[in-house]
């Protein structure tokens, strides 16, 4: 080999080395964070974590599925954190070892939806169930989310609660899609569909669907955050999961939460000091 050549060879090597010591780095950088499509459709994550992301030098990556979906991602290490609102779920992600540091963030509220003439009479209910009873009963198109998440999750109880079989029926949607993609979709057909409030309000002026039950208790929707076990995945940037759960539920964090008001309507409650 030629000088020419073996001097080429060592330069490569050196940035070969230089470049790997960045990777540590470079990784602890960025913060992975898996979420429900609700915040991130909403505006809330794009108006809030900027400031995180400058008081502590770290970009945060958001990853917008269902509340299933994101505990899977976190389960398999795939993302750092994640921010989430299917509390049953939660709390099994973390007896089973998966996650670590859960904290209550903020809550809102499930709203249901529908077209102002509100063929199936929902208006007239007196309770969540009733009013989901009223849906099936009169075969109203209902469009669900049908795709694992919290909002989803919480709309079966609704349904498997009085015993209402629905999969299959010809009324009965099952998108697989987002929230606000589901708004627009029922919209369209001018169905009945389950939403988190803050969706329906950023949302709401293109659908037409108006709010035709609400104010149930068990239409609570709390949110939580959870860091991934870094015993079961070291590569994962915990440091900068515990850094964002801290901004989150403490004052900086409260604080944006609680000033996001898009069109003037606070849609978002920060939670109790945890």
């Amino acid at each position: 080999m030629g000088w020419t050549s073996l001097r080429m060879l060592r330069l490569l090597l050196a940035g070969w080395l230089l470049a790997g010591s960045w990777l540590p780095v470079l990784a602890a950088d960025v913060l992975r964070l898996a979420t429900t499509t609700s915040t991130d459709n909403s505006g809330l994550l794009r108006a809030i974590l900027p400031q995180f992301e400058r008081q502590h030098g770290m970009r945060v990556q958001v990853i917008a599925v269902g509340s299933g979906k994101a505990l899977k991602l976190a389960q398999n290490g795939d993302v750092d954190a994640i921010l989430v609102h299917d509390r049953r779920g939660e709390d099994a992600f973390v007896a089973a070892g998966h996650g670590v540091g859960r904290r209550d963030v903020m809550y809102n509220d499930f709203v249901l939806l529908g077209p102002r003439s509100d063929p199936a009479g929902v208006r007239r209910s007196g309770d969540v169930l009733a009013a989901f009873r009223r849906i099936a009963d009169s075969q109203t198109r209902f469009v669900s989310r049908g795709d694992d998440s919290g909002t989803d999750r919480m709309e079966q109880s609704y349904w498997q609660q009085p015993a209402l079989q629905v999969s299959g029926r010809p009324w009965y949607v099952s998108a697989g899609l987002g929230m606000g993609e589901v708004l627009m979709m029922a919209g369209e057909m001018q169905a009945y569909t389950l939403s988190d409030r803050a969706t329906h309000a950023t949302y709401g002026a293109r659908t037409g669907l108006e709010i035709v039950f609400q104010g149930d208790r068990r239409m609570f929707n709390p949110y939580g955050v959870i860091a991934v076990n870094p015993r079961n995945h070291p590569q994962v940037n915990h440091a900068g999961a515990l850094a964002l759960i801290d901004w989150l539920t403490g004052p900086a964090g409260r604080a944006a939460i609680s000033a996001f008001r898009p069109h003037g309507t606070q849609i978002f409650f920060v939670a109790a000091d945890n």
